[in-house]
């Protein structure tokens, strides 16, 4: 068995210049003020957009990133109905097989300490969940049944896909204190990629959430 921490990619992002200009033309449109584009008007016209609630004019452009955590966060995630989802699918993937390395991997939860006895508790659970699991193969059972004692706690793979407004909308619920820790645990840093990319349309996010 495997166990790592999350992670994520992003695989999809248009140059942000090309981002910025893209939602000014179409931004001033609204305003018929097309006449005060200039080299460098794009970041304060889309700041101001932000912070009027003119979100619609983000929807424009999409961003493709990949995660990489267990079942239990890309259940939340594929709950953004505004969004394109491909996960790799626990039917197909059948984890005695060489390419997997003959074993399950599962992701590290990070609100236990190693030595902690619920750490130890959770290890033998998910222990015995692989054991389970390759037994059944080896009776016969094709992946797609199998997988009913995969645990909670199994990496997936998955490629969420939506306009910049939505991303908005998830970092905002995936980033609060209320949020689940282990979805926390990859949304902040990938709040402050998107901040670092384009600050005009996630700075006020990334200040809002980067100490709580």
């Amino acid at each position: 068995m495997k166990i790592i921490s999350p992670s994520y990619e992003i695989l999809f992002m248009p140059d942000a210049d090309l981002i910025l200009k893209l939602i000014e033309q179409a931004g001033r449109i609204c305003y018929k003020s097309e006449n005060k584009i200039t080299a460098d008007s794009a970041d304060q016209f889309i700041r101001r957009l932000i912070l009027s609630g003119h979100h619609s004019v983000i929807e424009h452009m999409n961003i493709s990133v990949k995660f990489i955590c267990d079942r239990g966060v890309s259940h939340e995630l594929v709950r953004h109905r505004l969004a394109s989802f491909s996960q790799e699918s626990t039917r197909y993937a059948n984890y005695s097989k060489n390419k997997f390395g003959n074993e399950i991997t599962v992701i590290r939860p990070l609100f236990w300490t190693e030595d902690s006895t619920a750490y130890k508790r959770w290890l033998a659970a998910m222990k015995n969940a692989e054991k389970a699991y390759m037994e059944l193969i080896e009776m016969g059972a094709p992946a797609e049944q199998a997988r009913s004692v995969l645990p909670n706690s199994l990496k997936t793979e998955i490629v969420m896909t939506c306009n910049l407004r939505q991303w908005r909308h998830v970092f905002e619920l995936r980033c609060s204190k209320a949020a689940h820790p282990q979805i926390r645990q990859i949304m902040l840093p990938l709040l402050k990629a998107f901040k670092e990319k384009l600050p005009a349309i996630f700075d006020d996010l990334y200040q809002k959430y980067r100490t709580i």
